[in-house]
């Protein structure tokens, strides 16, 4: 076990009196602790911005504020649901006529805030932001006041398919890997959160079809045997349009939200565990890395900070970590669970507190005060210690 002496606060008896003592903590604990101060410098009165600090990305981002707070409210801090509740109106104020959520909005200070859009992921977590946040706290009351916006959200998401197969298509970069790499058509990533929504809304036979399709079915199936593909577009008889690089996102996330079966999880895993994407910290966000001689390489990655190992080519990105542990915790794998969130925690503290990325050769840390590096470590520390991957 991992222990450091640190300085910590104390409040007695709800009273504002604070004392510091220095204990003994666990390394998980401390960053706990750490995790839960990183989102303090993300609340504002808008929602819960993507990262705190000086040169922190001022927005509230859809897939950023919803990851962090999905995974922080498993705690009982109050301004966690005050802060989701804040996120998901900022969200719906500046839907599209379409019904599309923003990617995230801007610039408060301004008369008219900048809206971004571009994104096919932003309205799947909106929606599932909703969904949780009336979970959470057994309160229906804000999903029945945006329940039409939460309608034109899954009309649009509904329209990304363009196959007419129950399947959601996108273009490239409109999801969280928004510079690097391309993946369009079916993206794993985004079918399982598609999934996800499903089983909210209760849609049995569309799950079962989806979850076919990108299982089994020969001409579209993601499941390339050890792991889900990245996405996967039109098959020219022996050519096919596929991007057979391992996405950490999108394979761990259908282990959580059971688009993968027990057995398609645990060859994931092993996946993993085999080929280090968890080491030297958890977890770089694809592998291999894209070289310039690779079929997926295009000359502008060089502008988008995509040289290999770097950033989103094979960067370690702490958030995806906690995934990591949740997903070692749905397995039931308790002891590799503990181990990697004290990797993890390390990860956390070691350089910038709550890193965005950290470079896996040097590890150097990138960015700080990362929202949903802190919010999935709290998710992950929470299910661990109830056992169970909290949902």
């Amino acid at each position: 076990m991992l222990t450091r002496r640190v300085w910590v606060k104390f409040k007695i008896n709800d009273f504002f009196v604070i004392l510091k003592k220095m204990v003994e903590l666990d390394i998980t604990e401390e960053a706990y602790i750490k995790a839960k101060e990183a989102l303090k410098r993300c609340e504002t009165s808008y929602g819960l911005y993507a990262s705190g600090g000086k040169n922190g990305y001022k927005g509230v981002w859809s897939r950023d504020s919803m990851i962090s707070l999905i995974g922080a409210s498993t705690d009982k801090d109050k301004s966690y649901r005050d802060q989701f509740k804040k996120s998901l109106l900022t969200l719906g104020k500046y839907q599209s006529k379409l019904g599309q959520i923003p990617n995230a909005v801007l610039h408060f200070e301004r008369k008219n805030p900048e809206v971004d859009f571009k994104s096919i992921d932003s309205s799947l977590w909106f929606v599932l932001g909703h969904y949780m946040y009336k979970r959470r706290y057994k309160d229906a009351s804000l999903f029945k006041k945006d329940k039409e916006k939460i309608k034109k959200a899954l009309t649009w998401i509904a329209y990304r398919d363009v196959g007419e197969d129950i399947t959601l298509e996108q273009l490239p970069t409109t999801d969280w890997q928004d510079a690097f790499p391309h993946k369009f058509g079916a993206v794993i990533s985004t079918q399982t959160l598609y999934y996800k929504i499903l089983d909210f809304v209760g849609d049995k036979k569309k799950m079962r079809k989806l979850n076919y399709i990108v299982n089994k079915n020969n001409q579209d199936k993601l499941w390339g045997g050890k792991f889900y593909w990245a996405y996967r577009w039109k098959n020219h008889n022996k050519y096919k349009e596929i991007g057979s690089w391992f996405d950490s996102f999108g394979n761990v996330l259908a282990i959580l939200f059971d688009l993968a079966t027990k057995k398609q999880s645990k060859k994931i895993l092993t996946y993993i565990k085999k080929n280090k994407i968890n080491r030297p910290y958890q977890l770089k966000d694809i592998y291999p890395p894209i070289k310039k001689s690779s079929e997926y390489w295009q000359d502008y990655y060089y502008d988008a900070k995509a040289t290999p190992n770097l950033y989103l080519n094979g960067g370690i990105w702490p958030y995806l970590g906690g995934f990591y542990v949740l997903a070692l915790v749905k397995m039931k794998m308790f002891k590799e669970a503990k181990e990697e969130l004290e990797k993890l925690a390390e990860a956390n503290l070691k350089g910038n507190t709550f890193p965005e990325w950290i470079d896996p050769i040097t590890k150097e840390t990138h960015g700080e005060f990362q929202a949903w590096s802190a919010g999935t470590y709290i998710w992950a520390y929470n299910s661990l210690k109830s056992k169970k991957f909290l949902i």
